[in-house]
């Protein structure tokens, strides 16, 4: 389901839109909206639907249009808390979060120098708007500074786009488009300075001091003001013809090119600090066969994303040296978590590798574990990075078993290291079965789909157990069992997560297919024995 507000009120379900009330029911989904994730008391809904002069019957009017909202939208998007209603979305459903997202994307891509791209995200997000956003509510005091806002955000994305096309060298292309912005909005400085440098790069050199004279002229006339320092030191440029306003030669900076695989692994560390222990087990992911993109995000305090996109864009190019198809993004946000899910759902993600952090289950580790459509790996950051030693899997055949499984083969095929599964010694059954013929079956499997020759170990029952067989280990992991909203980590996992005998890592199973399921896989891979694998 998906929300818009960046144009008339709408709501779609399978591209279709629903059937949202008269307008006063609307009134109440928008203003939910424009204040998802807070608690708005039925008191301020009534103030806003009626002012002062509502009627007795208000309150339960209210509830009226809720309920009706509620049949429409289905449980659990509108919520009602103590004293009044909230309005819950995922990541992605609003258009004006997704315009957001977008815009941050294309200014992180043209302040690390790719225009192109710049272009092309800007234009994304420029594209999701239908007309003037919450049209039918421009006069509703509710809405009126709500949608100033948005129209000026639009504008600002679009007056870096024109800088995204100016780089590239679009100049031809721009000059109408921004001749009718300044038409249109005649006060922005910066627009008129975009049109002055198009036409200044195209050969109108007398039409570029002509734009700037009108501006001089308009804002004297009408205001009794002069033109910014900016706008100033343009048009003394233009007449210098100075060499810095014409297109560098250089071509923006940009590493050497490595052809982007369809599939890919999303790095997420908590920090940058936390970057190179998590690219020490997802670079050799990404080099397998066959290769992935690896793509790195990382979310930092507003004032240092240039800083982090520009620390990130040279890792990226030692990464590209080597072979790694990559790209990188820094930027800031109050839900991180939201943010990767999002990521992971539109690049086709097959693993998110993540810092496990002080709570594995908790901040925005728990938001991905909860919402990522692929599988999950917490790199539990007090045992280490990935080591030289043997990859261990304790195996039991449950479902988080075969993800850990999954991702133990992987590493083991991407870095040449021995795999090992741990089972248990006795199952405590009467016949006095032990585990190994399990721990076959899955070596059987592990050597049809990955390749690669799992040794068996038994290990008495717990933690010591698995301690013993995974010290000296290179890398130990470790299946999150699906019922870990209820259960937590589980004894064994909170021990070994506090004490780590090797670089250990937690692995969530997701319902996408995983890094070893074959190319034309669309559903989650499921290991067998069986000729088919599916």
């Amino acid at each position: 389901m998906q929300f818009g507000i960046l144009g008339p009120l709408e709501v779609t379900e399978r591209a279709a839109p629903l059937s949202l009330g008269g307008a006063r029911q609307r009134a109440v989904l928008a203003i939910l909206l424009l204040h998802r994730g807070q608690v708005i008391s039925s008191e301020r809904l009534v103030n806003e639907l009626w002012g002062e002069r509502s009627p007795a019957t208000a309150a339960k009017t209210l509830q009226g249009y809720v309920f009706h909202l509620r049949r429409a939208l289905g449980d659990g998007v509108v919520r009602t808390r103590r004293g009044g209603y909230e309005l819950e979305l995922a990541a992605g459903q609003l258009d004006a979060d997704e315009f957001e997202r977008l815009a941050l994307e294309g200014r992180q891509a043209l302040a690390g120098g790719d225009p192109a791209a710049a272009a092309r995200l800007l234009r994304d997000a420029l594209g999701l708007w239908r007309g003037s956003p919450l049209a039918e509510f421009s006069y509703e005091s509710f809405a009126q500074a709500e949608i100033a806002a948005l129209e000026e955000a639009r504008l600002a994305v679009l007056e870096v786009r024109i800088d995204a096309d100016l780089a590239l060298g679009r100049e031809d292309k721009l000059v109408g488009e921004l001749d009718a912005l300044v038409r249109e909005h005649p006060l922005r400085e910066r627009v008129r300075g975009q049109l002055m440098l198009a036409l200044y790069r195209s050969g109108r050199q007398v039409e570029a001091l002509r734009v700037y004279r009108m501006a001089r002229h308009e804002l004297s006339e009408g205001l009794g003001l002069e033109p910014g320092g900016e706008l100033k030191r343009l048009e003394r440029a233009i007449l210098e013809q100075d060499p810095a306003l014409d297109l560098s030669p250089e071509k923006p900076r940009v590493a050497r090119r490595v052809p982007a695989p369809d599939r890919s692994l999303l790095i997420f560390p908590g920090a940058l600090a936390g970057l190179e222990a998590l690219l020490r087990l997802a670079a050799p992911l990404a080099a397998s066969d066959p290769p992935r993109e690896l793509i790195v995000a990382c979310v930092v305090e507003a004032a240092e994303v240039g800083a982090a996109t520009a620390a990130l864009a040279d890792r990226a190019d030692e990464l590209r040296a080597d072979g790694v198809a990559v790209r990188t993004a820094a930027f800031s946000s109050p839900t991180p978590g939201d943010d990767v899910v999002r990521l992971a759902a539109r690049q086709r993600v097959e693993l998110v590798l993540m810092d496990a952090g002080r709570s594995p289950l908790g901040g925005a580790a728990g938001a991905v574990l909860e919402q990522a459509p692929c599988d999950v790996a917490l790199l539990v950051e007090v045992g280490g990075s990935l080591g030289a030693g043997p990859g261990v899997v304790p195996f039991g055949a449950a479902r988080h078993d075969w993800a850990a499984l999954e991702l133990g083969a992987w590493v083991a095929r991407a870095t040449g290291a021995p795999l090992r599964l741990i089972g248990a010694a006795s199952d405590q059954r009467t016949d006095g079965r032990d585990a190994s013929r399990l721990l076959a079956d899955a070596s059987l499997i592990v050597q049809r789909r990955a390749g690669v020759v799992a040794e068996p170990l038994l290990a008495s029952p717990g933690r010591k157990g698995v301690i013993a067989l995974a010290a000296g280990a290179g890398l130990l992991v470790v299946g999150l069992s699906d019922r870990w909203r209820e259960e937590g980590l589980g004894r064994i996992r909170t021990q070994l997560a506090a004490a780590p005998p090797a670089p250990t890592v937690l692995v969530r199973r997701g319902p996408a297919p995983g890094g070893l399921a074959p190319d034309d896989t669309r559903t989650r891979f499921t290991w067998s024995l069986t000729a088919s694998g599916r």
